[in-house]
């Protein structure tokens, strides 16, 4: 969140029920409203599959990130072929698997970080070759470095990044 989107919503708090006659209440939502158009979209959710076997799937690649089996083994464990589970996955979870995986290693990066962790054992734990790769493909999802995200969003965990949406 931009510093003057803060600013705007502490004011729009600070007026919040107060007499509006000139009209300033409402330009402030609008304002509001503008800087929220034009902030960059950033994933918010991690959608889970309903399929029985795609969700256990996903409950192993998000207990275990670093697991390191691609479709063709997933397929194979799970009695189907890698194109099946491809298209399957993509039907439920309306990503690939390599988008999901991708996301939910963020998203739990997120978690670590937040937990005490610092960048270098979080990319171990989530299976990155190394800690220049976890802070690239973080930085390409975030917009910004691992400790610069962690700064702007405080120490707490779980504002507007929901983990889980069955």
């Amino acid at each position: 969140m931009s510093p003057l989107l803060k600013a705007l919503i502490v004011e729009a708090s600070e007026i919040d029920g107060q007499p509006d006659e000139d009209g300033y209440a409402g330009r402030i939502t609008h304002l509001i409203l503008d800087q929220l158009r034009r902030a960059p979209t950033l994933p918010a959710a991690l959608p889970w599959p309903r399929d029985a076997a795609l969700m256990s799937l996903c409950e192993r690649l998000y207990a275990d990130p670093a697991d390191p089996r691609g479709p063709d083994e997933w397929g194979a464990m799970f009695g189907m072929s890698a194109r099946t589970l491809a298209r399957r996955f993509v039907a439920e979870t309306g990503m690939s698997l390599r988008s999901w995986r991708r996301r939910m290693r963020l998203f739990r990066g997120i978690e670590l970080l937040a937990g005490g962790h610092g960048v270098t054992r979080a990319a171990m734990e989530l299976g990155y070759g190394s800690t220049s790769a976890f802070v690239y493909a973080f930085r390409l999802e975030m917009g910004s470095s691992p400790q610069a995200y962690m700064r702007g969003r405080g120490t707490e965990f779980g504002e507007g990044v929901p983990l889980h949406t069955r």
